[in-house]
């Protein structure tokens, strides 16, 4: 998704399924499925079921 201005430092990822975005000099908690905290995992059902995804708004320049 993103790089950081100085090459090589760390990268935006991007989960195809849920839309988590995260650096990837984050901690393991948000970097790793098995990591990441239980109570606020979603499954496949949770994010098909879920009422409403709220827009991107669009990215400002500058």
């Amino acid at each position: 998704m993103a790089s950081s201005p100085v090459p090589g430092v760390w990268q935006v990822l991007q989960c195809g399924r849920c839309l988590y975005m995260w650096r990837t000099t984050e901690p393991a908690r948000r970097t790793r499925r098995d990591a990441y905290p239980r109570q606020f995992r979603l499954t496949a059902a949770d994010i098909a079921d879920a009422a409403e995804v709220p827009p991107v708004p669009p990215r400002v320049a500058g």
